[in-house]
């Protein structure tokens, strides 16, 4: 996400250009974003030119602050009908993961813009120390996602799994921040709490909200983070089914059936192109608010996370990404991709004209080695169908995508077409129920 934060006090909502697009000056709201998350003022003033490549609006309905959820939708692809399957009375599920991501401005190589987890089948003793679990985790390569950033990971030894993406704001780097440090930051703090988990018959339940919260006061706390910002979507799926998502900001989620998106989340947004942010204030830039005179920042936190609670059922798919995905594909256009997927490879198959999920389903997840990404999973084909669709369509100057038809909305005189080129992050899963009958 290229959100243009503000280098110095009083640098309202800056742009980076795009060739051939920008905004006439004319009068209106400007918004000041110091940081991301944080300094959030009004002011009557001219626009000045600009573009909107470097900062993405909702591609779904916009919801007014503090709104919580989008209407309830349901999107049939015709190509199917759903069908019941004989569940055990205590099912227990699987996750089977797996990423896919490509920068802005690098091609899509989809052998190496690629990650597959699998969860290890004897645990070891999990860290108790965050930061030393940091330290372990930053020796390994950075994906080469460029400002977005993701993580998958278990909760303690309950069972239950992580994972999400989290989207840095690329304006911090004309403030001389490096704006994928706050992002990837944030992903390696949640795993590492996440992994350290209690997980005990004593211990409370773990909820996304806190793992968000936990992550960002590590953030807050890493002096090797000078400053930055995110928006982040993550959850925490349970073997009994249950998923609970907190979402802040303009990454989002999408649950997928057989025949229907069952759920897609809203971006929380103050205002067009602009949604909710974690940030951290660099030092210099709050001595900065002191001379100006101000001693305080409205600030988008953890606890202002959208959080939601989805039952999943077995052939089920959730896909969680950034905007450079959402802004170029709708929920349709998911829909389509991850049903011909699914059909292609024989994951969902027909019977009496009736489709299903296939009784090999798990047998398609099944990948070798512990973490090296294996192109012929399941999860890995889908996590690189959504990529490749979502680094097309970005490129595509005569499609327009949800970006394009949110700035014809709001600004009609504007004649922007074709996709957003950013920088693209998908985490998906597939559900397997273990024991089915």
């Amino acid at each position: 996400m290229g959100f243009a934060a503000a280098g110095a006090l009083g640098l309202c909502n800056r742009l980076l250009p795009r060739a051939g697009s920008h905004l006439p000056a004319t009068s209106g709201l400007l918004l000041l974003y110091l940081s991301t998350s944080s300094l959030f003022t009004a002011a009557s003033a001219p626009r000045p030119q600009h573009s909107f490549s470097s900062k993405s609006p909702s591609s779904f309905p916009i919801c007014l602050v503090n709104h919580n959820s989008c209407p309830a939708t349901s999107i049939t692809h015709r190509l199917f009908h759903s069908s019941s399957q004989a569940w055990s009375s205590t099912p227990h599920y699987s996750y089977y993961v797996a990423a896919s991501y490509s920068a802005k401005g690098h091609r899509l190589d989809p052998e190496h813009n690629l990650y597959t987890y699998n969860t290890p089948r004897q645990p070891n003793g999990k860290p108790t120390d965050i930061k030393k679990c940091k330290q372990q985790r930053d020796k390994r390569v950075r994906p080469r996602s460029g400002q977005d950033a993701f993580f998958v990971g278990r909760v303690g030894n309950s069972g239950a799994l992580a994972f999400g993406v989290a989207d840095g704001v690329g304006g911090w780097s004309e403030s001389g921040v490096d704006p994928a440090d706050f992002a990837h930051g944030l992903c390696e703090y949640m795993a590492c709490a996440a992994r350290a988990f209690p997980g005990d018959s004593k211990s409370s339940p773990l909820h996304p909200r806190d793992l968000l919260q936990a992550g960002y006061d590590e953030v807050m706390q890493d002096k090797a983070i000078i400053g930055g910002g995110s928006t982040a979507c993550m959850a925490l799926a349970e073997p009994n089914g249950l998923v609970e998502v907190a979402n802040l900001g303009d990454s989002g989620f999408m649950h997928l059936g057989l025949n229907a998106v069952r759920h897609f989340s809203c971006p929380q947004t103050h205002a067009f192109n602009t949604p909710y942010q974690l940030s951290k204030i660099p030092q210099r830039m709050l001595v900065q608010m002191a001379v100006f005179g101000r001693t305080s920042a409205l600030a988008d936190l953890p606890k202002d996370a959208n959080v939601t609670n989805h039952q999943v059922r077995h052939g089920d798919v959730l896909i969680f990404a950034t905007d450079g995905v959402w802004d170029n594909l709708s929920p349709q256009d998911a829909l389509s991709i991850v049903s011909r997927s699914m059909v292609e490879l024989g994951a969902w198959t027909e019977k009496d004209q009736v489709f299903e999920v296939s009784e090999d389903l798990q047998m398609f997840t099944q990948v070798d080695g512990a973490r090296l990404a294996d192109a012929n999973s399941l999860q890995a084909k889908l996590a690189l169908a959504i990529t490749k669709a979502a680094k097309e369509a970005s490129l595509d100057t005569r499609r327009d995508g949800p970006f394009a038809k949110e700035v014809q909305k709001y600004y009609p005189d504007e004649n922007w077409h074709g996709g957003k080129p950013d920088d693209i992050a998908a985490v998906v899963a597939v559900v397997t129920e273990d024991d089915i009958s």
